[in-house]
């Protein structure tokens, strides 16, 4: 038995900051994605999973938990994430899984093409998509958000997802999976971050949407939402330096969520026994929040 309350860090954390998109490996305290947590137990045996956004956060923590449940995993992630994308690599490989590792910004359409023919290429298939990739960068005021800020905001969380998926579906079969990460943002939208809770709304959107497409041809869609979760997203223009001092500390569990908490929900919505699961989203909130 583990006490939730006291099995993380709380607040006050360490003022800190990164440029923009961060790095887990220079985090003070360090995230846990299930390094040497998450034991497998062949859930995805033999299954072949994409993950935008899989050297961090929740996508870190998919990627780790779907090798060790069997699954081979191409991961995408933005070239100075590359530090953090060869540990990924590096752990995935060591579950005895095939890693491909495939760098660039998917805010393209021509790269989101890219990157499900590279993946498909490099597992031989794909049976899970994982659209986990975000920007979110706090700005006190509508006023103070330029519109090539909004647009990058648009095209990482909005546009590259519809642009993947139109890419991967032709090669997804009756039992595949895809998972969407959207927030409580989706919901309880903070002031500060008018542009990226849109994009969460609309996640929250699609994955309910797109559910009622795709069930006649056995394809299930799924989103997780996160609350609070200690990710390179929040030092890296995420947060403020006073929010993150405080981050987490106004939920009921009195702390942030580790993206090694969520792991179990990435593998849950991509396994055979949640079958009649679609159309659903999954919070993580410690307490707070609406999925």
């Amino acid at each position: 038995m583990e006490d939730p309350q006291t099995k993380y860090p709380k607040p006050p954390f360490q003022r800190q900051q990164q440029p923009w998109p961060g790095l887990a490996g220079k985090m003070t305290p360090r995230p846990d994605h299930g390094e040497t947590s998450y034991k497998g137990s062949g859930r995805l045996a033999g299954r072949k999973a994409l993950i935008t956004g899989g050297d961090s956060g929740m996508g870190r923590a998919a990627a780790i938990a779907y090798a060790r449940e069997g699954a081979d995993v191409a991961i995408n992630y933005l070239p100075d994430e590359e530090p953090d994308a060869k540990e990924v690599v590096e752990l995935i490989r060591k579950a005895g899984r095939k890693a491909v590792a495939i760098p660039g910004d998917i805010r393209t359409e021509a790269f989101c093409k890219e990157l499900v023919a590279k993946a498909v290429q490099g597992l031989g298939g794909l049976d899970i998509l994982v659209c986990n990739a975000a920007r979110q960068q706090t700005k006190a005021s509508i006023l103070d958000i330029t519109t090539e800020d909004f647009d990058a905001t648009m095209k990482t969380n909005v546009y590259a997802p519809f642009w993947i998926i139109k890419a991967a579906l032709p090669h997804l079969k009756p039992g595949a999976s895809i998972i969407g990460t959207t927030s409580v943002q989706a919901a309880d939208p903070s002031a500060e971050l008018y542009d990226y809770a849109q994009t969460k709304a609309a996640t929250t959107n699609y994955v309910r949407s797109l559910a009622k497409q795709l069930a006649p041809k056995g394809i299930r869609v799924n989103g997780v939402a996160p609350g609070p979760i200690w990710t390179p997203l929040q030092v890296s223009g995420g947060a403020t330096m006073e929010k993150l001092e405080k981050f987490g500390g106004d939920t009921p569990m009195g702390r942030p969520g580790q993206p090694a908490e969520l792991a179990s929900i990435y593998v849950q919505l991509a396994a055979n026994d949640a079958s009649y699961s679609t159309g659903q989203i999954f919070g993580a909130a410690g307490g707070g929040g609406l999925p």
